[in-house]
């Protein structure tokens, strides 16, 4: 019932979030700035209201913390998951509030950009480890690692790196909105055979605000989530999967955004190397629209990436 209860309140607060804020927007002339580098077609979305993430960070964190008090399950390890929703939150919103500001495609740079991601993670580590949950992590080839330096520094590089990657996906309408539902949805399954009831709520909260916020947010959306919306979803989710001591499980439930961010990597790596690019446009959601795939086409077909990513994730679990 509690679980309902979230999910309906974090929907309901978001659908009514959303439209103000688009409205906000276009009274206000602010919208969202497209690179110039990126297809030619996506010039049109020039002026699209973003920064649609403020929106739904509100309204989960207010339903979780809601919902926490009432059940008498508002502990410090739900807080601090909150914590790297609002904190990953406001960078994007410096960074989103920049580009409006000055109208351009550029906000902060990438230096300030790191170093707030890693002051919001290392104040996580403090919180995780003061709470003397287990720091043991398996790496392949070496077994099980029990340091707490090394996994603190796995950590940071998991939230910046995850936060990173989801901020790279999010360049279709809905794209990441779908992919956050699955992802969240895996963990928030997980949570409730564990009784992690301090993560299940957030989880549901997530999966709630981002089934309203696609709503404005699928082809031609009305609102984009800005970095305010995808660095939270992506430092929440490295966050979340710390929290149940599933970090590799990312790599299953997230490999739409590990796809994403090594098509960069690879790309960039290819073409200072030998002169040449491996796609014709990364990340790779381009790659795919320049190939002639429409922009449903692609979408669709990364949703389904990424759904069976967790439902094979759950099956070897």
């Amino acid at each position: 019932m509690n679980a309902l209860l979230t999910v309906l309140v974090s929907f309901g607060l978001t659908a009514i979030a959303e439209p103000l804020l688009i409205r906000y927007f276009r009274r206000h002339h602010e919208g969202q700035k497209i690179r110039a580098e990126g297809p030619k077609w996506h010039a049109k979305k020039s002026g699209t209201p973003t920064m649609g993430g403020i929106g739904f960070i509100v309204t989960i964190c207010l339903t979780v913390i809601g919902v926490a008090a009432w059940t008498h399950q508002l502990r410090r390890t739900l807080l601090v998951l909150l914590l790297v929703l609002l904190g990953f939150g406001l960078i994007g919103f410096a960074d989103d509030g920049l580009k409006l500001f000055y109208k351009r495609n550029m906000g902060l740079k990438a230096w300030q950009k790191l170093l707030g991601q890693i002051i919001i993670s290392a104040v996580f580590l403090w919180v995780y480890f003061n709470e003397k949950m287990p720091f043991s992590l398996y790496v392949p080839f070496l077994g099980v690692v029990s340091s707490a330096v090394f996994f603190a520094a796995f950590s940071l590089f998991w939230l910046v790196g995850f936060s990173n990657a989801v901020n790279l996906t999010d360049g279709l309408d809905g794209l990441v909105s779908g992919l956050g539902i699955i992802a969240f949805a895996v963990y928030a399954w997980i949570s409730w055979q564990e009784q992690r009831l301090d993560v299940l709520y957030i989880t549901l909260a997530v999966i709630g605000a981002l089934a309203a916020f696609l709503i404005f947010n699928h082809k031609p959306a009305k609102i984009f989530m800005g970095d305010v919306g995808s660095l939270a979803l992506g430092g929440l989710l490295a966050a979340v999967s710390i929290m149940l001591h599933r970090e590799w499980s990312l790599l299953l439930v997230g490999i739409v955004f590990v796809l994403e961010t090594a098509s960069v990597i690879l790309q960039v790596a290819s073409f200072k190397l030998t002169g040449k690019r491996l796609f014709k446009m990364t990340p790779i959601h381009h790659h795919f629209e320049m190939l002639g795939w429409s922009e449903w086409r692609v979408v669709l077909t990364f949703w389904t990436v990424g759904a069976i990513g967790g439902i094979v994730y759950l099956m070897i679990w």
